[in-house]
């Protein structure tokens, strides 16, 4: 009975750090993204070009 208590409390403190780790990694995500935009837009390719990649195909037999 002991051992239950000790994992249900391992996996509480484990799911307040996970959450709180994930909080904080979005708002950091935010804070970035608005330098992140700014810097994808300045270096975008002035000519966009399609890339067309084909299947690789079985060797056919005589």
């Amino acid at each position: 009975m002991n051992i239950h208590k000790h994992m249900e409390a391992i996996f509480v403190v484990t799911l307040v750090v996970v959450s709180t780790g994930t909080f904080a990694l979005d708002s950091v995500r935010e804070a970035d993204a608005e330098r992140s935009t700014s810097v994808a837009r300045d270096g975008a390719a002035a000519d966009p070009r399609a890339i067309v990649v084909r299947a690789p195909t079985l060797p056919q037999r005589a």
